[in-house]
């Protein structure tokens, strides 16, 4: 089944009509507790004449596991949901993915209707028939394709985002552009995201939906040019998992949240020491275009842009050459591996893929060494 995005300019027309168009016997609303205060009061008022059942779970990553799925499904079943019931995923990429999982596998799947409301999740968890949840330390360790009925985004939700937020989707936006073309990567790495024009972000929004949904749709289940989404993950996923690992998440300097430029919201702020999933990205696209730089011959004058235009809105990740066993050791249990193989997507050029890469251990090194030092 094909799901369908809806680039929305009236959620609630437009959610209702999907919910008509959608099989239910009773509607169920997957929420956390930030997604539940700061966006279910935009479509309350419409789950209120379905008289949806609302389940609401703990924010953030590290509560994307076992438990919270199995607290998802104990709520569908105390509330008498069927193999014809719907299940409306409310949140970002945490929601969407731990959420699609449960409606997945209760009743052997039941529909579900995703609608991101962090930048992050627009483009990249809520589309593309992904869900799962953390398991053992790793990254969406357990999981299965399948996908929404529709996918409903709304740039409205945007206004209750912090600037971190923001610039953890923006990354996967830097990543869609780096593997398309070098006009959208241009107009990408020139935009200013700490003080964003919303109106024109919804555009570019739409433009990298795109790119990932003509990629999903010439390969669904991963077999060949899907993993071209997965650049910049690779050492991403690593450095994320390396975060979880930490005391309190220490990993990230100060300057994760840039406090003089710093956007108000009533959502949470994100505190030095906490890795959001887009930063990790983002750290690891200056890894991995250093080596598609390397062994690919991706142009130096791109990779500095680039890797310029992060440093100046992500600022730094701190971890040392002590860490690296560790990072390397994080890389080997990607899903992407064949064996003790560590795989890559990298570069030739902007849009000029190259899948199934592998580099050596020093290599690696290298690329942590240049995203630490910037040489």
């Amino acid at each position: 089944m094909q799901q369908r995005v809806i680039i929305s300019q009236d959620i609630e027309h437009d959610l209702a009509q999907a919910i008509a168009e959608t099989e239910h016997d009773r509607v169920f609303v997957l929420t956390d507790d930030i997604t539940q205060e700061c966006c279910l009061p935009k479509v309350a008022v419409l789950f209120a004449k379905h008289n949806a059942t609302i389940i609401t779970i703990r924010h953030d990553d590290t509560n994307k596991t076992l438990a919270t799925l199995a607290d998802v499904w104990t709520a569908l079943q105390r509330g008498g949901a069927t193999r014809h019931s719907l299940l409306v995923n409310l949140g970002g990429g945490m929601v969407t993915d731990l959420g699609g999982f449960a409606a997945a596998t209760f009743k052997r799947g039941i529909n579900f209707i995703n609608i991101p409301t962090t930048l992050l999740a627009m483009v990249d968890a809520a589309v593309g028939g992904k869900t799962g949840i953390n398991f053992g330390g790793l990254k969406n360790e357990v999981g299965a394709f399948a996908n929404a009925r529709y996918v409903i985004v709304n740039t409205c939700f945007l206004d209750t985002l912090d600037t971190a937020n923001l610039c953890s989707g923006y990354a996967e936006m830097l990543k869609h552009s780096l593997i398309s073309n070098a006009q959208m990567w241009a107009e990408h790495v020139n935009f200013d995201i700490l003080q964003p024009d919303l109106a024109k972000l919804q555009r570019m929004v739409a433009a990298s939906i795109a790119v990932k949904e003509h990629i999903v749709a010439d390969d669904p289940h991963e077999h060949g040019i899907r993993k071209a989404l997965n650049f910049g993950h690779t050492i991403g996923h690593a450095l994320e998992e390396f975060s979880m690992q930490q005391p309190g998440g220490a990993v990230v300097s100060a300057r994760l949240l840039p406090l003089a430029r710093a956007r108000t919201a009533p959502t949470k702020q994100v505190t030095p020491g906490t890795l959001l999933h887009g930063y990790a990205v983002a750290f690891g696209l200056i890894g991995e275009l250093y080596i598609s730089a390397r062994k690919a011959g991706f142009p130096t004058a791109r990779l500095h842009q680039t890797a310029r235009f992060i440093r100046e809105n992500y600022g730094a990740v701190a971890f040392t050459c002590d860490d690296y066993p560790t990072l390397l050791n994080l890389m080997r249990h990607d899903k992407k591996n064949t064996s003790d193989t560590i795989n890559f997507t990298l570069l030739h050029d902007i849009g000029d893929i190259r899948i199934n890469q592998t580099a050596t251990d020093e290599e690696i090194r290298e690329a942590l060494d240049f995203i630490r030092e910037g040489y």
